[in-house]
């Protein structure tokens, strides 16, 4: 997949707001401010935790997985093509960064089965550029995509 040139993807209008609050960080939980939303937050035993509960990079990966797959349909309905059957699974990795931080990078895996390779290839760039999570961490983050 290639990456497009810096342009400013910055919303002009907000059209919706979700809110949510960590109470006691990885070891506490979250909540949405409209109640749909109550899980318990634990760090994974990987990064030394006990791992009863989920984390933030398995939300990221749950929001960035359904966004992309949202903007996959969208672009393959403008494009006239049903893709029912297709799916996109996101794998989200943290690990230390040269700055005495964490950072973050994604595998996005795209499962487009009825189409043709070169049309299923144009429809994932396509979707990277209008997903608001492809949007937000371009430039930031590692994205790789993997159709398969």
């Amino acid at each position: 997949m290639t990456e497009a040139t810096a342009v400013d993807t910055r919303p002009t209008k907000i059209m919706y707001v979700a809110e949510a609050t960590a109470h006691g960080g990885r070891d506490g939980y979250v909540t949405s401010q409209d109640g749909r939303i109550e899980l318990k937050v634990a760090m994974p035993p990987e990064l030394g935790g006990h791992g009863d509960g989920t984390n933030p990079e398995q939300l990221f990966a749950a929001g960035y997985s359904s966004c992309f797959h949202n903007a996959l349909i969208m672009v393959g309905n403008r494009e006239g093509y049903d893709l029912t059957g297709s799916t996109v699974a996101a794998k989200v990795g943290i690990g230390p960064n040269r700055h005495r931080g964490y950072g973050l990078a994604v595998a996005l895996s795209v499962s487009l089965p009825v189409l043709d390779p070169e049309v299923a290839a144009r429809l994932v760039d396509a979707a990277h550029e209008v997903c608001p999570y492809s949007n937000a961490t371009r430039g930031n983050i590692d994205v790789t995509i993997v159709l398969g």
